[in-house]
């Protein structure tokens, strides 16, 4: 089954002609079910064929993120966040469509940008403009108003206030009515924060000979450029002298200031100002048209480009694609994987294309033999994706592999809920999952860009299941937030006589202990999971201690022979007999004849000893302890204990050296005696032949197949044992048919390829047992597999090399199944540490709240200590602890279960998908 192991491939050689290519392929981008090989690896990129193609989807892809930048500068204009369903392949003559309607819609948007953009500048100059020529008039106002107060203080001062405010009377650097003083001014806009800076230096360079007026600009500037607001002031220098003022004008022009000029005379301003207002009235009416049809043109943009996006991304997907083919006049020929099961599909989807180009001449798709391993693929839903996602993170599965994530879905939540065993976190854990699931489609449809909630996301089925078994091991462990619950009543009574000695004690000495003889009603345990008394108990951490370490052997025995188990269904799938005697065998003693016996005096002893004869029950390590050292048990478990436990040692002890020296021997006897191997290999079946033309005419189908027989029976003939399915197409079936043979003229012959190619024919030819994972069906010769034999004939035998990797495989088995079964001791670490935090939790901080016996206080303190309570909970033990049960789950998984069966060599099947291309544009 496929859920088991990765799904069957096959190479395949695919011959298209030249007009139908770019439909075909876009069919299979569609189905997403072929993962096509580069046939030109020594080529450089930017020498295929194709490349002009792609170029120009990157142009296109270029003039989209441009227009997308404009779109989303428009804060009231949304781009539609659905990605559109376009089933169907963008025909090639929509590239040049798409391009020039991209071509002319970026150069409207960029004339339309200019002109904003000279529009927004000529507005802002105007606006400083109308801001210098009201500060100034105020400025003037004042300068006559000192005028004339210095006048009548004193007339020296008023000479003096007239040489240096009087600008009435003179120009800017001009002449004032012919006399010798020489007055000017320099006016314009400074940012604001330049300003200091601007006033230090005009005084150090001009040494204290200007005089600067300054007044801010109250209301923000926009920066036609940038978008930004700009803060500025208007300022106006008085100077004296042609030489000052050139100083001030390097100034200014250093600090970046806009000068503006200021006329002479009162009238002239005013006159100005008007002038200056028109302007902007005008300009403003120009701007808001100009801006509103920008709006227009980008809102009919932004309901088209997600579209746009997916068909250019598609297009550039295929010319890409058609840059890994091997291009000649007539025909592109490329190699792919391709999943067995999907041929039917696949070769719909190449009829397809070939009728939407209206070509006459099918595609040709032929099984190419190799020895090659294949790519993975396992199948999975949105529900096993999170499952098969742990799986790859280890290591992908060798093809054919047995693959742990069906048994994952159940093992690894609840080796988790072991160590999380709690109603409440459960609970709540489950619950968050369980809205995760809920609003799926719209967190899907949303794209968050936050990694660490989409991480939690993906695994949402995960999260719940974790969740849900936390809730069935918190019942078994009656743990509920460190509470237990007293749902069928306890099995626990005091007997009359302690309680009427309890009733004179005081409330300090309360303390009594009881004999299950007298205390156990019915001598029957509790319904269901651990009895509540346990929570009130004095001695609950030793009986909860001895307990879980003792179940978490129990699970770890189990968990381990699983997987050693897993690995005779890799064996017998692979063909590997061998393997199955010297490895799983001793294996399975060793595992199962040591720790399995351990596991089986833990029940026993459970079963065995109770509260009547507890007290000469053996302990366990003591007698495990014994056993190694062959000491005859001082307390016997059961009768003939020791004989067992020196047999079990005994076949342990054997297993080491079966397991070291069995394998290397038998494939060195092999190696020495090959014509028993060749004998054997003789009589596997031949791999059938797999010809696939397309549509083949009913009375050229018998004599096609007769003339592969005879070529593969001359085949079999010069190779003997090596399997022939070399994939046959031929220039023109009239040599066989003797018909019309319409539509096959411009196919050629794999034969002629290889020469083309320079590929030789015995290099494509696989033997029996170089693969032993055969297909079920017998057309899949080039499916490939593990190695089911030991290699071809003339492969170089290394009997010290083999020796060597056996024996650090038994090592590390035998040293592995001892601190393995160590490793699943963090089971109940963890599990007591849990629930050891989640008690110091309620006592400290909780049961503080709970402590009031009056209304009034308790009910003011009982909020802000369950907040600090409920947050506590959430961070340490739901995410701290949730995270540390899950990396330890997982390396359970990795270490300790998937070691036995489980090699993750393989590669993952990337098929070319238009569907991951347009989810993840970003990814090679």
């Amino acid at each position: 089954m496929a859920l088991f192991r990765c799904e069957e491939m096959a190479l395949y050689q695919l011959f298209l002609q030249s007009e139908a290519a770019y439909n075909c392929v876009g069919e299979m981008g569609e189905i997403g079910l072929v993962q096509f090989r580069d046939m030109n690896p020594d080529v450089n990129a930017f020498q295929r064929k194709f490349v002009n193609e792609v170029r120009r989807c990157e142009e296109m892809e270029r003039k989209l993120r441009f227009i997308e930048k404009e779109v989303k500068k428009e804060a009231h204009i949304n781009i539609p966040n659905n990605v559109p369903d376009l089933k169907q392949v963008p025909a090639a003559r929509e590239m040049n469509e798409l391009d020039n309607q991209l071509e002319k819609l970026e150069n409207e948007l960029r004339e339309l940008l200019s002109n904003q953009e000279q529009l927004q500048k000529n507005f802002l100059e105007l606006t400083e403009l109308k801001q210098v020529l009201l500060r100034t008039s105020i400025f003037f106002q004042e300068a006559d108003s000192t005028r004339f107060a210095a006048a009548a203080r004193d007339d020296r001062e008023h000479e003096e206030g007239e040489a240096l405010l009087d600008v009435e009377g003179g120009a800017s650097g001009g002449v004032a009515g012919g006399g010798t003083n020489k007055l000017g001014v320099v006016a314009g806009v400074i940012k604001r924060e330049l300003l200091g800076a601007f006033e230090r230096v005009l005084w150090r360079v001009c040494r204290g000979n200007v005089f600067l007026k300054h007044a801010d600009i109250e209301e923000p500037l926009t920066d036609p450029t940038t978008g930004d607001s700009l803060l500025k002031c208007v300022f106006i220098v008085f100077f004296q002298g042609e030489q000052l003022g050139n100083r001030v004008k390097k100034i200014c022009e250093g600090f970046r200031a806009t000068l503006y000029p200021c006329p002479e005379q009162t009238a002239e301003r005013r006159e100005m100002l008007k002038g200056v207002e028109a302007r902007i009235a005008d300009l403003q009416v120009v701007l808001d048209q100009t801006l509103s049809h920008r709006t227009r043109v980008l809102e009919s943009a932004a309901a088209n480009l997600p579209l746009w996006f997916v068909k250019v991304r598609k297009i550039k997907s295929i010319y890409h694609t058609l840059n890994l083919f091997q291009v000649s006049q007539k025909y592109l020929q490329v190699q792919c994987w391709i999943p067995i099961t999907d041929i039917p599909k696949i070769q719909a989807a190449l009829d397809k294309g070939t009728s939407d180009a209206g070509s006459s001449v099918p595609s040709v798709l032929s099984q190419v033999p190799t020895k090659e391993q294949p790519p993975t693929f396992n199948r999975t839903n949105k529900f096993t994706e999170g499952f098969q996602t742990i799986i790859d993170a280890y290591g992908v599965s060798s093809y054919r592999e047995m693959n742990p994530m069906p048994f994952t879905v159940i093992t690894f939540p609840f080796l988790f809920a072991v160590m999380f065993g709690d109603c409440g976190h459960g609970l709540i854990m489950a619950l968050f999952a369980g809205l995760l699931i809920w609003k799926e489609k719209d967190i899907i449809a949303a794209k968050s860009k936050n990694e660490i909630f989409m991480m939690f996301f993906g695994g949402r089925y995960l999260i719940f299941l974790m969740g849900v078994f936390s809730i069935y091991t918190g019942i078994l462990y009656n743990d509920l937030f460190s509470k237990s619950m007293n749902i069928f009543g306890s099995q626990w009574a005091i007997p009359q006589d302690v309680a009427k000695t309890l009733a004179g004690y005081s409330d300090n000495t309360d303390t009594v202990e009881l004999d299950p003889k007298d205390s156990f009603k019915d001598k029957a345990p509790y319904p269901f999971g651990l009895d509540p008394i346990w929570q009130v108990a004095d001695n609950k951490l030793d009986f909860l201690n001895s307990f879980k370490m003792k179940l978490s052997v129990i699970l770890g025995v189990m968990h381990m022979l699983f997987g050693v188990v897993l690995s005779l269904l890799n064996h017998t799938y692979f063909r590997k007999p061998l393997n199955v005697i010297a490895e799983f065998i001793p294996q399975v003693l060793f595992l199962g004849g040591l720790f399995g016996y351990l596991v089986f005096m833990i029940i026993y002893k459970w079963f065995a000893f109770d509260y009547t004869n507890s007290a000469s029950a053996p302990q366990l390590l003591i007698t495990f302890t014994d056993m190694f050292m062959l000491s005859a048990p001082d307390d016997e478990l059961y009768s003939g204990q020791y004989t067992v436990q020196v047999i079990i040692l005994l076949v342990g002890v054997a297993c080491v050296p079966w397991m070291l020296f069995v394998k290397p021997t038998v494939l060195y006897m092999r190696h020495r005696n090959p014509a028993a191997v060749k004998g054997q290999r003789s009589n596997l079946p031949h791999q059938c032949l797999a010809v696939e033309m397309g549509q083949l005419m009913d009375n050229s189908l018998p004599l096609l197949t007769l003339a592969v027989f005879l070529k593969l029976r001359n085949n079999r003939t010069q190779r003997k044992t090596r399997d022939l399915s070399t994939g046959l197409t031929f220039k023109n079936l009239n040599n066989l048919a003797g018909d019309d043979g319409e539509g096959t003229e411009g196919l050629i012959s794999n034969d002629e390829l290889d020469r083309e190619n320079g590929i030789g024919g015995d290099d494509h030819v696989i033997s029996p047992d170089t693969h032993g994972a055969h297909s079920s069906n017998g057309n899949a010769p080039g499916a490939g597999g593990h190695g089911g034999g030991h290699g071809d004939d003339d492969e170089e035998f290394d009997f010290g090399q083999i020796m060597i990797l056996q024996a650090i495989h038994t090592i590390e088995f035998c040293l592995g199944c001892i601190s393995h079964t160590a490793s699943y001791l963090r089971l109940w670490a963890l599990s007591l540490a849990h629930a050891e935090l989640s008690e110091v939790l309620w006592s400290m901080v909780m049961s503080i709240g709970l402590s009031y016996d009056s209304v009034f206080p308790g009910i003011l303190i009982l909020p802000p200590i369950f907040a600090a309570w409920a947050v506590l909970t959430l961070a340490i033990l739901l995410l701290m602890e949730g995270l540390s049960a899950f990396l330890h789950a997982l390396r359970l998984h990795w270490v300790e279960f998937q070691s036995k069966f489980y090699h993750g060599e393989g590669h993952l099947f990337t098929p070319f998908s238009f569907k991951h291309i347009v989810e993840n544009p970003l990814e090679d």
